[in-house]
């Protein structure tokens, strides 16, 4: 998504006196387009998140827009005393940007990758975040998270790959339906179900797509599904805690909504102890492959 990410960009650039660009030493061969829009407003902070979330604030308090780029687990864990401090609790519209949540840094290892990120964005005040299925949402992303007055955090991924008509960008997408279960995911780690090579399972699953966070009022549509259905079942490239898992069951509840069975998909952190690809370790994690067909098969009893 970071080329898709790029263009949305250089089209704000043109329209936007405002717009300050920083990064933290990463984007090389994606946002050199950006840098020469931009010009002297595109700033290379260097490995130093902590400093460049404190002038990003800055620069928000003098009627700036400033949007800092790094890995997501550099842009939401390194300075995160920095941004709870310095712009959610003034209500800064900082734009943060995550490139690789989940594994998405792949072999890098654990240090590299963003497993808890939703979880602690989620836990900041007035903090939005967005978590692209397809780089197609981009343009509207970039839209709305400009228009925000409120700081907000952009998790990007690879975009999905996958068959069937998709909805514009929203904070529910319905991508397909189902016959037995409602499945709802955030991000590109669907992409699983669809390539599982198991059609007769992926017949019996209604997939939702969730696009923000704090959640918005869950539709109608999907609402009545699960109270037809009974079954539902989350899935996300984050650990449990704090992530899309234990967000949508507190809606459901609050709500009065209680299906029979509920079961959470996600990253298991490392249980071989070894790192890999991004597609090995969601393997591992029974969010692709064999192992999630055997799960699916046994939520489903199939």
């Amino acid at each position: 998504m970071r080329t898709e990410f790029s263009e949305a960009m250089i089209a704000l650039a043109k329209e936007s006196k405002e717009l300050v660009f920083l990064t933290a030493d990463l984007g090389y061969m994606a946002l050199e387009g950006v840098a020469d829009v931009l010009g002297e407003r595109f700033i290379n902070v260097g490995v130093a998140e902590q400093n460049a979330v404190s002038l990003a604030a800055g620069l928000a308090s003098e009627g700036q827009l400033p949007w800092l780029y790094s890995m997501a687990a550099f842009t939401t864990l390194r300075p995160y005393a920095q941004i709870r401090d310095n712009v959610c609790l003034h209500k800064l519209p900082v734009k943060l940007v995550g490139n690789g949540g989940g594994y998405g840094y792949g072999i890098m290892g654990a240090t590299h990758h963003a497993l808890e990120d939703l979880a602690a964005m989620r836990a900041l005040p007035h903090m939005t975040i967005y978590v692209p299925l397809i780089g197609d949402d981009l343009p509207e992303v970039v839209r709305q998270m400009t228009t925000d007055p409120l700081p907000s955090y952009l998790r990007l991924n690879h975009s999905a790959d996958i068959f069937g008509p998709i909805p514009s960008f929203a904070g529910f997408r319905k991508l397909k339906a189902g016959r037995s279960a409602v499945l709802v995911s955030t991000g590109p780690v669907v992409q699983g179900l669809y390539e599982m090579g198991a059609p007769e399972l992926l017949d019996e699953l209604e997939i939702w797509s969730v696009g923000k966070f704090p959640l918005e009022a869950l539709p109608p549509e999907l609402t009545l599904s699960i109270q037809k259905m009974g079954h539902v079942v989350t899935m996300e490239e984050h650990r449990r805690a704090g992530g899309l898992g234990e967000a949508f069951a507190a809606e459901l509840l609050t709500r009065g909504v209680v299906p029979r069975s509920y079961a959470c998909l996600c990253a298991a952190g490392y249980p071989s102890g070894r790192y890999g690809s991004q597609k090995w370790h969601q393997e591992e994690s029974g969010l692709r492959g064999a192992l999630l067909v055997s799960r699916l098969k046994e939520l489903l009893g199939a």
